[in-house]
């Protein structure tokens, strides 16, 4: 591959609903430019962009791929990402370091859930976009039908939209586009141009006149020039495009079959000319030594570049790929990795085209490469020079709300559970796992079941570490509501010395923290130098539940009377009779289950508001209020944990997928007797259980 400087640099990310050609796009502006010799098929997983063997099992795309296309000396970086909702952390992280966003439409199903998302992030990033009518040769491809949703879309988002291409013929005769901008025909892959067909002369002519006066609005010379000749030449009209496309003001509307490489070079030529380079890029800042400083994309500025993705693979090892935003980076270079605090050597420069690796001597500012082997470097970091501390900041990620316990397969398997599970939240932004504290159990959260299913199959594929899962335990806690007091006799006497305690407590509810340990003992029945394992024994009691097998907490205790014997009477003997007379008083103090109350935030278009809400009715939410935002309503509910663990899925189905939702814990709540009645009643069956072993 030629060395490409920054001018000559385009960074695009491919992003859409799933299922809208993205692949076959890709894969078709590689065969158009003559980078392979045949057009790869997603049905035989043969494209450039699914390489691994989990998206060849499921024909669909899992994780962003890059796609350098070298086309009229300059180089088309295409981002793949992925289009289902699962894996939107991958869309994300395409989008956040590229300069464009090419949003792909089907041109049968037209605006669908993934394209509104699509656009809502490309928003986020202040992205310039194309929108791109794609799969032109389907049976009922109706591009005019399909460009007016666009338009009208596109309108009620404050910018306007303005036509590119036009199809020659339709379904299974489209042939080929004209290009507006050059008034020329391109037909097949576009290697072929000709005259523009008489049946689409006249409404070329009108597409064109709508593009000069898009484009006289992006100066105010060319406004002048406009209005004074009544036309203006190519050049400026390309000139006067760039500034309204680059500003955002303006959408361009193509097409394309990708699946036959209709229109491909003809978008690619598009992509040069209006997609900016990174020297007209929306600008990105990074954290100084004092305070935000702006990244000038030039190889002679201090050195910056953010981590985007990094993959682990057990025969290439780590892959880490990363977005050079000013500076140059020479094979072999010493970078300092700024989160991290350590010096990485960058020996296995190079680019990645789907997993073919391009060796790479220079990565000049601007550009997307990658480099193998690295040490300590994982995604989000960034590396700049030693002496010039810069961080970028890495974007945000929607919260992983869909949880799962993991358990692993076998002995082996457990002793690896914790770093296979690191390295997968290491690679993936929407990945998280914890050890919960109080149901003891391994708990991993991602976007969905797939996400969570495709993260257990690397485990297994990538890592030789099997885990099952189940529906985890919702983290109840015990509670007191009313005094009460317990006493209780531990006696035991066979062979030996024998144990001798006996302790009287009085129990009550306590609002000032978890737990406090009192005494009132007078006179010498019992000794104050039991009263350690006296409270060392209700401890463990509270720590593993009384009644129900959860922690229990606000409850103090108070030792007021007990007996001890002056051979009999042992530390652990007094340990025992604590711990019994605690449970005895807790089932005369009115004892509770309490369950973590999740503070919810639901957004849902208007039209699915009442739906949600009768949803959220029947998991016992209590909403606390709506919010009106753009089309949607934001509503607001207290949620028992317990009834959202598989919301995600619950949320999508209601919505079409359109709804979202955040959630924090809010506080705890005492559990409705109906309900808690069946969870006590399994930890009986579970003790009883224990015992009969």
């Amino acid at each position: 591959m030629k060395e490409y400087t920054t001018e000559f640099l385009r960074n695009v990310a491919l992003v859409s609903h799933g299922g809208a050609g993205k692949t076959m796009l890709a894969e078709s502006f590689l065969h158009a430019t003559g980078a392979t010799t045949r057009l790869g098929k997603i049905e035989d997983g043969t494209t450039v962009s699914d390489y691994d063997d989990e998206e060849h099992r499921r024909k669909i795309s899992l994780y962003a791929s890059v796609i350098p296309i070298e086309h009229r000396d300059h180089k088309i970086n295409i981002i793949d990402a992925p289009g289902y909702t699962d894996f939107i952390g991958e869309t994300i992280s395409a989008l956040s370091v590229a300069d464009g966003a090419i949003i792909l439409v089907d041109a049968v199903a037209g605006i669908e859930v993934g394209t509104e998302i699509a656009w809502r992030y490309a928003d986020e990033f202040n992205l310039p976009r194309f929108f791109v009518i794609n799969k032109m040769d389907r049976d009922n491809a109706d591009f005019e039908t399909i460009y007016t949703a666009l338009d009208e879309f596109v309108h009620a988002h404050g910018k306007r939209a303005i036509k590119v291409h036009l199809p020659i013929g339709a379904k299974h005769d489209f042939k080929g586009v004209v290009d507006i901008i050059g008034m020329k025909a391109y037909m097949g892959n576009g290697k072929t141009i000709a005259d523009i067909p008489a049946d689409l002369k006249e409404a070329a002519e009108k597409a064109h006149f709508a593009m000069v006066e898009a484009a006289a609005e992006g100066e105010d010379e060319l406004m002048e020039k406009y209005l004074e000749n009544g036309s203006l030449t190519d050049a400026e009209m390309v000139r006067g495009l760039e500034d309204v496309v680059y500003a955002g003001s303006f959408v361009p509307i193509f097409c394309a079959a990708g699946g036959h490489e209709v229109g491909a070079i003809a978008l690619l030529n598009d992509i040069i000319d209006l997609m900016p380079s990174p020297l007209n890029a929306p600008k990105r800042m990074a954290q100084g030594k004092n305070g935000e400083e702006t990244l000038e994309p030039s190889d002679n500025e201090p050195l910056a570049a953010y981590v985007w993705k990094t993959t682990a693979d057990p025969f290439v090892g780590k892959v880490t790929y990363f977005r050079l935003y000013s500076g140059s980076l020479q094979g072999d270079a010493h970078v300092w990795n700024q989160n991290k605090g350590a010096d990485e050597r960058m020996s296995g420069l190079h680019f990645q085209r789907g997993k073919e690796a391009i060796p790479a001597k220079v990565i000049h500012a601007g550009d997307i490469a990658a480099v193998s082997k690295l040490t300590s470097t994982s995604t989000k970091d960034t590396f700049c020079d030693k002496n010039h501390s810069l961080t970028i900041a890495a974007p945000s990620f929607p919260a992983a709300l869909y949880r799962v316990a993991i358990t692993p397969k076998t002995q082996a398997d457990a002793a690896k559970i914790s770093p296979t599970l690191t390295r997968l939240c290491e690679e993936d932004m929407t990945l998280i796992w914890e050890n919960d504290k109080i149901t003891h159990e391994t708990v991993l959260q991602g976007m969905g079941d797939q996400h969570i299913d495709v993260a257990l199959h690397r485990a297994q594929a990538k890592f030789q570490v099997g885990l099952a899962t189940h529906e985890p335990r919702i983290p109840y806690r015990e509670g007191i509501t009313r005094k009460a007091s317990g006493q209780y006799r531990h006696k035991k006497q066979s062979g030996g010395s024998g144990q001798f305690g006996e302790v009287q407590l009085r129990i009550e509810p306590y609002h000032d923290g978890d737990f406090a340990f009192e005494d009132e003992l007078v006179g010498m029945n019992l000794s104050k130098s039991y009263l350690p394992p006296i409270e060392k024994g209700i401890k463990a009691m509270m720590e593993h539940g009384a009644f129900a097998g959860y922690p229990m907490s606000n409850v103090k205790v108070i030792v007021f009377d007990g007996k001890e014997h002056e051979v009999d009477s042992k530390p652990v003997a007094f340990e025992i009779a604590g711990r019994e007379a605690f449970k005895i008083a807790v089932h005369e103090a009115g004892p509770v289950l309490f369950e973590p109350i999740m503070n919810v935030r639901v957004t849902v278009p208007d039209a699915n508001m009442g739906d949600v809400m009768g949803d959220l009715n029947t998991r016992r939410g209590r909403v606390q209020g709506t919010d009106a935002e753009r089309g949607n309503t934001v509503i607001v509910a207290n949620v028992p944990m317990a009834e959202m663990t598989r919301y995600t899925t619950q949320l999508r189905s209601i919505t079409g997928g359109r709804g979202y939702f955040t959630m924090q814990l809010d506080h705890y709540d005492a559990v409705p007797p109906h309900v808690a009645a069946p969870i006590i009643e399994a930890h009986k069956k579970e003790m009883e259980a224990k015992k009969d072993e």
